[in-house]
């Protein structure tokens, strides 16, 4: 386990400090990831701009941002994200329940289109981005263009940043995300 200070915007300076308070501004708080996160602000940065970019140019509506979001980070493991992206989908992205069910269950999701992106961005992180035909198959008859598969492999790369840093840094859950905690199988 790494050994990083936790930052907020008191006790950091430069850019760190810039990006935490924009961030404590617009959350009301510093999420754990970011205030470690923040001991390296490329990385932090880095991950804000990927986000925001996903969120506003990736193709997605956010109920289907956040099954992509969610599928990496079971995929992945990552207790902290599936923990936080459980409270965006719940409390900002209106996933219903259901669906938020089967992908911490890791069953797949009974509407066509959300299994179909599901399976699809599950297979490129199993795979190393060789996904089967049919996945590519299913994901196109169920309505997606092939700039969306380009927003897939955006949001894999947002969360294999945060999973990754997750999996080093041991980053304990923030009691705002504690009732979505998610114990890997």
């Amino acid at each position: 386990m790494m050994k990083l200070k936790k930052l907020d915007e008191k006790n950091s300076t430069g850019i760190a400090k810039d990006i935490l308070e924009n961030v404590k501004s617009k959350m009301g708080m510093i999420p754990n990831m970011f205030a470690y996160m923040a001991n390296n602000p490329a990385l932090l940065k880095s991950y804000l701009e990927t986000e925001k970019n996903f969120r506003e140019h990736a193709g997605f509506s956010s109920v289907e941002q956040e099954v992509i979001l969610l599928s990496v980070s079971i995929e992945n493991e990552c207790t902290y994200c599936v923990a936080a992206h459980s409270f965006i989908a719940k409390n900002q992205s209106n996933v219903p329940e259901e669906v938020v069910k089967s992908l911490r269950e890791g069953k797949e999701i009974k509407d066509k289109k959300l299994a179909a992106l599901q399976v699809l961005t599950k297979e490129i992180v199993k795979t190393k981005a060789y996904p089967s035909q049919e996945s590519l198959d299913e994901f196109k008859n169920q309505g997606y263009l092939d700039e969306q598969y380009l927003g897939v492999l955006t949001g894999i790369a947002l969360k294999s940043m945060s999973n990754y840093f997750n999996h080093m840094n041991e980053t304990i859950v923030d009691d705002a995300f504690s009732d979505f905690k998610w114990e890997k199988n």
